[in-house]
Parts: structure tokens; C-alpha cells; sequence
């Protein structure tokens, strides 16, 4: 008969293993409490968008992801088709999967954890996850930051949903340029080498050069093409490096063998 199912082996300390827990649950609540109050722009623009307010929250509660949700009522704003406005949301929120890969060995939750921590695997979460020395840290600011950043995230959406409808036009007032700034401040920390700066500098400038001639929402999915590109030049100019030192060797070589 087999036995109960093992959980899988913690992966190794690294430095910083004495941190206090307390250290962890300051540093997660901090991430929480900042971008969860970002919420309140989101409210306030999907209103603005034409969305009621229960399918504002709905959003929010079962999305859970800002830039996805920002995307999504952006391009509906503009008066994009839903579904392109649906894929471009999508596209942008295929990069969870990729965290979760990483976090799924790192946490090792197993059982009826798995799909509720998947939910709550975001950017913020991730950052302050994979930050931690050890498991057990990484647990404890998974939990405090999700927790933390979903529970607020709801009530500060439904707080802006509310705002935005006793405020009426929401133009009138500028909020309609919160979700881009929202946005850009969760982004430009996060651009840290020269690869990613490159990759956000052309999105930038295909955006600028499609949005005037194309519907609304297809820039954004021909933005997302500079990632690609980007690396594609990259991975050209390491290999084209790596041969130039490769023919420069074999010639040195040959000249030493005559």
C-alpha cells in the first residue's frame, strides 16, 4: 500500500537564511498596502470605460492581475473590439505562467494549496517570493503579500467603481490618464538591464507609430513583438560574437602549428 504523498524537498538556504520572519511580513505588507491602493485607479478607469460596477469587481476578483486589467479597459476605453482587447489582456498576462514554473518548486504547496496559490501569483508576489532565502520565507511573503495586496486590490476597485460614478465624466476630471501612470510606475523599476530597457523602448515606439492607423487594441498586441525582436538581435550578436572569437582562435592556432 502506498504511502501519503511526500512533500518535495525544500531547494537550498542561501545567505540571509537568519532573517527574521518579521523582517519578511514588513517587507510583504509594504508591497501590499502600495499597490494595492492602485486599485482605486482601476475602479475609477474601468467605470469611465463603460463597465458597471459589479463587472468592474468581477474583474478584480477573478483576474488579479493589474496589468491585464488596466489593458483590458484601456482598449475598451478607446473603443477597441472586445476580443482584441480580450487577447491583448491575455498576452500580457502569460508572464504569470512563466513565474509560476519558478514558484511552483520554490513554494511546493501540493493538494487544494496549488490552485488557490495560483491565483495569487502575480508580479508582486513573485518578487517578494523569490527574495526570501528559504522556503519557509518564501512562503510566509507569498501569503502576506497576496493576501494583503487581494483584499485590498477589491475594496480600493470598488471604492474608485463608486468614486467614479458620483464623479460622472471621468475625462473631465483627467483619471483617465491614471491607468497609463499607474502602470508606468508599477513598470520602470522593473526595467533594470540594458535587454529589457531595449525591449520597452521599441514597445514604445511601435505603439506610437500603429496607434494612429489602427483599431484600438492592436497596437498593443503588435508591442508585445518587441520582446521577441529584441531577443532575437541579442542571441545574433552573441552568436556572431562567439564565431569572430572562434575564427580568431583557429587562426592563431594555425599560424602556431606552421
Amino acid at each position: 500500500m502506498a504511502g501519503p504523498a511526500k512533500e518535495p524537498a525544500a531547494p537550498p538556504s542561501r545567505p540571509g537564511a537568519d532573517r527574521p520572519d518579521s523582517a519578511v511580513i514588513r517587507d510583504a505588507l509594504g508591497v501590499g498596502v502600495a499597490v494595492g491602493l492602485s486599485g482605486f485607479a482601476f475602479g475609477v478607469t474601468s467605470t469611465g470605460a463603460g463597465l458597471g460596477v459589479w463587472q468592474t469587481c468581477a474583474l478584480s476578483l477573478l483576474v488579479f492581475t493589474g496589468a491585464s486589467q488596466f489593458a483590458l479597459v484601456g482598449a475598451l476605453a478607446a473603443g477597441g473590439n472586445p476580443l482584441t482587447a480580450a487577447a491583448g489582456a491575455f498576452f500580457l498576462g502569460v508572464r504569470n505562467a512563466f513565474y509560476g514554473l519558478r514558484l511552483s518548486a520554490l513554494l511546493g504547496y501540493r493538494g487544494a494549496f496549488r490552485p488557490l496559490a495560483a491565483h495569487w501569483v502575480i508580479d508582486e508576489t513573485s518578487a517578494v517570493a523569490l527574495a526570501q532565502p528559504d522556503r519557509h520565507r518564501a512562503r510566509l511573503g507569498f501569503t502576506v503579500t497576496g493576501l494583503t495586496l487581494y483584499v485590498l486590490w477589491n475594496l480600493t476597485t470598488l471604492g474608485g467603481a463608486l468614486g467614479a460614478e458620483a464623479l460622472g465624466d471621468t475625462a473631465a476630471w483627467g483619471l483617465d490618464g491614471a491607468a497609463p501612470a499607474v502602470f508606468l510606475a508599477l513598470l520602470a523599476p522593473m526595467l533594470k538591464t540594458a535587454v529589457e530597457r531595449a525591449a520597452a523602448g521599441l514597445a514604445v515606439l511601435l505603439l506610437m507609430a500603429t496607434l494612429p492607423v489602427l483599431p484600438a487594441g492592436v497596437p498593443v498586441l503588435l508591442a508585445a513583438l518587441a520582446a521577441p525582436a529584441v531577443l532575437a538581435v541579442q542571441g545574433w550578436r552573441g552568436r556572431a560574437a562567439t564565431g569572430g572569437r572562434d575564427t580568431a582562435h583557429h587562426r592563431t592556432t594555425g599560424e602556431d602549428r606552421a
